[in-house]
């Protein structure tokens, strides 16, 4: 038994930490998936909340997590994991039955569940919490009170500062298909063979005799018989999901030009797309700086496009408003918000490949560009950004050390 609710509680653990770790990172895609949530059930009047929420669920989540997996704080720990798979497991039931938001984002982007999915994952769990909090009394910990107090207070820093810096910034970890490195058109392309969606089609027929209206399957329907029936209407319900390609609904719609997708996607040069995917919502503070990088762009021949879902006449008043020098193209507001956790972001596309991503508080400047290919300076800054993680993790190493070596100290002192 002992064996038993050990396993149970390691499981739990590695669980909430992966997935309040997974959402800390990207504290936008959760706020975005609380809107969807609110939005869905009725509520929009909470989605104000979104972000709080956003930044509360993961380090509950986490803080849980290495609770259990450490095996301090069970007690708590064990009361907060059957809090979350209390609430959690019946909503997921809804979900699964309404359908309401297609995806719960539990995992955030990092691990993609369907509504049922989900819900028969969080049985799971639900039954391996009941057997951690059921034997909760029996744990016994192997730290103080002070060291477990410590542990826990560097675990809330450590992801508080996380979600801090992805929100500032951009995520630490990007799991989205438009991460840098990947290839739009490789995203948008299904492989061959790959299973399509599949429907059960039903189809109304109308006896003319009698006036009753029959329902008929593709192999059943009286196509033949037109004495005695005759086509009323018809419907579809998908039985079993085909492929889906991990970016669908991608396109470049330019005023003039139209849909210049492909051009962008294979452009052998550069290209720096702007985005803003709510015009009426993004940081104009930076304006001048895009407006700048747009004519580096030009005076090198390289392309620099605006892309939001706002409606024309927004656009059109913000342009004049802040003076923008580049084209506004339309494309679809969850493609954006999926690209750059940024309003406004800039991305930097070779022949559809994303070379490098930033937010607006991390735009380029120009001098940083001019005497360099924007290729080599994006890996040269993307090595300082991994150099400057790595500084990070070492600080956080020595500070638990420390910790450690402290409490050890004071325990012996106090004895």
């Amino acid at each position: 038994m002992k064996l038993l609710r050990n396993i149970c509680r390691i499981l739990i653990g590695l669980t909430f930490i992966y997935s309040g770790f997974v959402k800390g990172v990207d504290p936008l895609g959760s706020n975005y998936k609380f809107i969807d949530y609110f939005n869905a059930f009725g509520m929009p009047w909470m989605n104000f909340s979104a972000l709080f929420f956003s930044f509360l669920l993961s380090l509950a989540e986490f803080m849980i997590g290495i609770g259990l997996l450490l095996n301090i704080k069970t007690k708590w720990a064990s009361w907060g994991a059957l809090l979350f798979m209390g609430v959690f497991t019946p909503l997921t039931l809804i979900l699964a039955i309404k359908n309401p938001v297609t995806d719960c984002g539990c995992f955030g982007d990092a691990l993609v569940l369907t509504n049922w999915e989900t819900f028969w994952k969080n049985i799971i769990l639900l039954a391996l919490t009941l057997v951690v909090f059921y034997n909760r009394t029996k744990f016994k910990s192997i730290f103080n009170v002070l060291e477990e107090s410590l542990l826990l207070a560097i675990t809330a820093l450590f992801m508080l500062g996380i979600e801090c810096y992805s929100y500032r910034h951009l995520p630490l970890l990007d799991f989205r298909p438009y991460a840098i490195g990947k290839n739009i058109t490789e995203g948008m392309t299904i492989p061959e063979g790959a299973p399509h969606d599949q429907y059960e089609i039903t189809l109304k027929y109308k006896n003319k005799n009698t006036g009753e209206i029959k329902e008929f399957t593709e192999q059943n329907y009286p196509w033949q018989d037109t004495l005695n029936w005759e086509y009323d209407s018809s419907s579809e319900k998908l039985v079993k999901e085909g492929y889906k390609a991990p970016i669908h609904d991608f396109v470049i719609e330019h005023p003039a030009m139209g849909d210049i997708t492909q051009e962008v996607l294979t452009d052998p040069g550069y290209t720096f797309l702007a985005i803003a995917y709510n015009i009426q919502k993004t940081d104009p503070e930076n304006q001048e700086k895009l407006n700048r990088l747009a004519a580096y762009a030009k005076d090198k021949g390289y392309r620099f496009y605006g892309l939001s879902a706002s409606v024309g006449e927004e656009i059109q008043q913000y342009a004049k408003d802040h003076d923008v020098n580049y084209d506004f193209c339309s494309t679809d507001e969850i493609q954006l918000k999926t690209i750059v956790r940024s309003n406004p972001g800039l991305i930097l596309l070779k022949e559809g490949t994303i070379l490098d991503k930033w937010g607006h508080r991390d735009l380029p400047e120009v001098e940083e560009l001019e005497h360099t290919d924007p290729a080599a300076y994006c890996l040269i800054r993307q090595q300082q950004i991994k150099d400057k993680y790595l500084v990070y993790t070492l600080i956080l190493l020595y500070l638990t050390c420390l910790t450690f070596y402290l409490s050890r100290k004071y325990k012996k002192t106090v004895k």
